[in-house]
């Protein structure tokens, strides 16, 4: 979804705006409902392959994409041939493209299409990228990710809150991914959801690469990701020497009046996301850096035989 999320979104407290917005909340609520039973309702066909859905509940910004990732060079490392199944949306082709740089990807209107293509092409587990709110399929292995920055926000669904589903839909969950600080109050909350399974918690943390590329320099960062601000405090965490950040919409294409406004201190190095470097053009990438993680998973081992016991 491109758009620049309100700040009310993750108050701690009920504010003005999500009680405004409330009425069309519970809307919201009720057409998820009914698409829902709708869904379940009708005889969908077993898959004969393990589906391992990497998706969110609070909309943007969770790390789904680096999370995806990470399961299948998992999975490459047990010797099975994993591809990605991603819905084609006009506005997520930075996130096919970085899918696409890592495996093979199957983009589809509907991920029941996907999947017959990646088994027509003899792939032998499916990867999806987001999914978790798409009821015409049945995964084996459903993974939430959250960023402890934010978690859950105000805890409202939108458009009061920026939740796809309430929080009890945590209970289809198989294992929850939190990036960044461990957070036992939160985890807490998880396991009031987990009654009839045990959903497993892991933790995970971004590593910068190539730093010292950027040391000892004075630094412009702009970002138009779920959350821009965890991507300049990734930065400052990093000791990097940040002089001045911009804020775009999720997804933002990036214009030239954009790039006018980037380039008005041409004496800082300019530095942006991943995602954000494969939504501009070749002129616009010649005037900046892109900053590349990777991911490292809390518990890796334990996090593997996880995977493995799902395939």
């Amino acid at each position: 979804m491109r758009l620049k999320k309100p700040k009310f979104w993750d108050y701690q407290k009920i504010s003005f705006w999500s009680v405004i917005f409330l009425p069309f909340s519970i809307i919201y609520l009720i057409l998820i409902s009914i698409r829902r039973n709708i869904l379940l309702l009708k005889n969908h066909k077993k898959i004969s392959i393990p589906i391992i859905c990497v998706g969110n509940i609070y909309i943007g910004g969770t790390g789904k994409t680096p999370i995806a990732k990470e399961v299948f060079n998992i999975i490459k490392s047990l010797g099975k041939n994993p591809a990605f199944i991603k819905k084609e949306y006009r506005f997520l082709n930075d996130e096919i493209k970085i899918l696409k740089k890592i495996g093979k990807t199957f983009t589809c209107k509907k991920r029941q299409e996907g999947i017959s293509s990646l088994l027509n092409n003899n792939h032998d587990v499916a990867i999806l990228d987001d999914g978790f709110q798409d009821f015409s399929i049945k995964s084996d292995l459903s993974i939430l990710c959250f960023n402890s920055k934010q978690l859950i926000g105000n805890g409202f669904v939108l458009p009061s809150g920026p939740l796809r589903e309430p929080l009890n839909s945590i209970a289809r969950a198989d294992c929850i991914i939190i990036n960044g600080e461990k957070n036992l109050e939160f985890e807490n909350k998880i396991s009031k959801f987990s009654k009839e399974k045990k959903i497993h918690i892991f933790y995970s943390k971004y590593q910068i690469k190539d730093l010292e590329k950027f040391k000892d320099k004075e630094i412009m960062a702009f970002a138009g990701i779920g959350n821009p601000s965890n991507f300049f405090d990734l930065l400052k965490e990093n000791n990097l020497n940040i002089k001045n950040t911009l804020s775009f919409p999720d997804h933002h294409n990036y214009s030239e009046k954009d790039f006018k406004k980037i380039k008005e201190n041409e004496s800082f190095k300019i530095v942006t996301t991943e995602k954000d470097y494969y939504r501009m053009s070749d002129h616009q990438k010649q005037n900046c850096d892109c900053i590349e993680v990777d991911l490292e998973i809390e518990n890796k081992e334990k996090f593997k035989d996880l995977i493995k016991s799902y395939l």
